[in-house]
């Protein structure tokens, strides 16, 4: 089950495809370690085509009937060097929620900001069994949209500095505040 982005509309699309271009012009479109050299390969065009015409769901469904993820990966161990383990079952889901909605957040902080809207509204766009506390309390918080938006231009992977998402598999996202 995906993601709920409540302002995912054909322009919020648009504005997440400039966003990928943004990123894929400055070579700095996030590729996951876990993709195989055939996902690395596939992984900006079907980004695209879900941003596009899918969503989060899709992207994740992709990678895993595609077979794009790797099955092992090396870990670090606790007393120094490596080992072997398995990618989780679930990593195609974190890596296409995570990455759809860091592009969602980015394009409708870009689109917000066109508009003269200066700040996006955090909420919970998919329920979780356990929701962390550090979540619950960012619910109907305010943000301002030029500090967020540079901040996850600047921020790779699922986890940029000012904590939205907070980490992987949360749940939350942002949408244009009501009046």
């Amino acid at each position: 089950m995906g993601l709920y982005l409540q302002n995912l509309d054909q322009r919020t699309r648009e504005f997440m495809l400039r966003e990928v271009d943004l990123d894929v012009s400055i070579g700095k479109l996030y590729i996951s370690s876990r993709l195989n050299t055939m996902g690395q390969q596939h992984y900006e065009q079907l980004l695209r085509e879900a941003i596009a015409s899918h969503d989060d769901a899709w992207l994740a469904d992709q990678l895993r009937n595609k077979g794009l993820l790797s099955a092992q990966e090396q870990r670090r161990k606790p007393s120094g060097g490596f080992t072997v383990a398995k990618v989780p079952v679930t990593a195609p889901d974190t890596l296409a929620e995570g990455e759809f909605n860091r592009f969602y957040a980015r394009g409708l902080c870009a689109r917000a900001l066109q508009d003269g809207i200066s700040q996006v509204e955090v909420y919970r766009g998919k329920s979780v069994s356990q929701p962390r506390p550090e979540s619950e309390a960012m619910i109907g918080h305010r943000i301002d949209a030029a500090s967020l938006l540079t901040d996850l231009r600047t921020s790779q992977g699922v986890e940029p500095a000012l904590g939205l998402p907070p980490g992987p598999n949360s749940g939350l996202t942002v949408k244009l505040p009501e009046s």
